[in-house]
């Protein structure tokens, strides 16, 4: 194998790029977490590419394994141990298979995953994606682990267009990293670092190469998208990056996420009114129907804040569908906390939730907090609060009968492999008879039927 010299890449940043590889090695990619976590692998997949690597399913065949981690809960950390056992097994019938570790369970640990993990041979932090073939070089170079886990004043990472599966007509892009919030129970700032905005005319051009190879749909990643631009010299906030983009030709659809209810502004608000292509669905984390816990959270807002923003929303697209995220069992919480939350679900209605037990982090604020709620009594809650969001899905769902709706194939549908499934503007999956090539073509469809996870549509008689 050869290494190329050290080249400037498109971002600016020198590093040596790798290695044309005289046999070429396969890499397998597993990825826990949210869709910037799956976004990252696709970036590194392309730059593993880039330097010789071939992308493969079966980590049985693979010469490298990545596992691209969360740590947002535990559950999710038991999750990332647990695989990475069993990738252990395969190095022990393999041992020049080689075991690297990225995503915010490496960036949190660093060097000390090896005392749980010895066998792993990279551990990459958040900011150093782009360097994931330089350390797997130099591992098959030396053979000692490479441990990086350092914050970089830019992520040069994030500008990597990755490689489109084939057929494929939505892409993640993402806008901006890191968060600074530091809500009491989240670990996200000190994984990801502080706030960082890319240049809008490169966010623009990356969408506009998008929509020449067939992207239909983008969705706008970071983790908190709407206090976008607030570090960038230029002056471009979150709107005016949404209606440059709703320019552009190609794009037919646009969605983003998450959205922190503190920065969701009037004039963003207003957008979902004004800008034809932003999808009439937003994610607006709510975490707790109770001021107390919100204060204690430090969420920076109140409950009349939040209905308030709906009211808005639902005032400028009456046909918006919300959806939240919600943590039962926060230290402190009380049954009128709960209920609470629950009083709040039932007059917001959201079309869907993601709801988790409160989970301790360590580096969190709230790690220290007193009135720790019950193993038993956070499950109790948790199954009453899911139970209820059921109903309310499947109620809103099936308000959807009869209507005819937009929907976008997408490929063909779980369920069978001789229908298709698609996405609403309202990012509902529509499954439906028909053939493969109406694949990325926007059809209207009749709503015939409603499950709390899906819809059923077919293509409207006309006369």
């Amino acid at each position: 194998m050869t290494i190329s010299e050290g080249r400037i890449n498109g971002r600016g940043d020198k590093y040596n790029k790798i290695v044309r590889l005289s046999v070429e090695k396969k890499v397998y990619i597993q990825t826990f977490g949210c869709q910037m976590n799956v976004h990252d692998s696709e970036q590194i997949i392309t730059l593993l590419r880039e330097s010789g690597y071939e992308e493969t399913r079966r980590p049985s065949e693979a010469d490298v394994i990545l596992v691209n981690t969360c740590s947002i809960r535990e559950k999710a950390v038991q999750k990332v141990y647990s695989q990475m056992g069993r990738f252990a097994k395969l190095k022990q019938q393999n041992p020049n298979l080689m075991i690297g570790v990225g995503g915010c369970l490496a960036q949190q640990f660093g060097r000390t995953m090896l005392q749980r993990a010895p066998f792993v041979d990279v551990i990459f932090g958040t900011h150093n994606n782009h360097l994931v073939p330089d350390f797997l070089e130099k591992v098959l170079a030396d053979r000692h682990p490479v441990v990086e886990v350092a914050f970089r004043e830019t992520v040069p990472s994030l500008s990597v267009v990755p490689i489109l599966r084939k057929g494929a007509i939505s892409s993640f892009v993402t806008i901006m990293q890191g968060c600074n919030n530091f809500c009491s129970f989240c670990i996200v700032p000190y994984v990801r670092g502080r706030e960082q905005s890319r240049k809008p005319d490169d966010i623009i051009n990356e969408i506009k190469t998008l929509a020449g190879r067939g992207i239909r749909e983008v969705t706008l990643l970071g983790q908190n998208v709407n206090s976008y631009g607030g570090t960038l010299a230029e002056d471009c906030d979150f709107t005016k990056l949404l209606r440059s983009i709703n320019l552009i030709d190609g794009i037919q659809r646009i969605r983003f996420t998450t959205s922190h209810p503190k920065d969701l502004s009037d004039d963003l608000i207003a957008c979902f009114g004004s800008l034809d292509k932003l999808c009439e669905h937003i994610h607006l984390p709510v975490q707790s129907g109770a001021d107390r816990i919100l204060s204690r959270m430090n969420r920076q807002y109140t409950r009349k804040d939040y209905l308030n923003k709906i009211t808005k929303l639902r005032s400028y697209c009456p046909r918006i569908s919300i959806t939240s995220d919600v943590i039962v069992g926060f230290p402190g919480e009380t049954e009128q906390d709960f209920q609470d939350t629950l009083d709040l679900m039932n007059e917001v209605q959201f079309d869907g939730l993601f709801s988790f037990q409160y989970s301790e982090r360590e580096g969190t604020t709230a790690l220290s907090y007193d009135g720790k709620v019950e193993n038993c009594q956070k499950r109790e809650r948790l199954q009453i609060l899911q139970s209820l969001q059921d109903e309310h899905t499947l109620k809103r769902n099936r308000d959807l009968i009869g209507q005819v709706v937009s929907v976008l194939p997408e490929g063909i549908s779980r369920n069978s492999n001789k229908e298709l499934k698609g996405r609403t503007r309202t990012n509902k999956i529509v499954n439906f008879s028909g053939e493969s090539s109406l694949k990325g073509k926007e059809l209207a469809l009749r709503i015939t039927d409603a499950y709390i996870h899906s819809l059923r549509g077919e293509v409207p008689v006309t006369n």
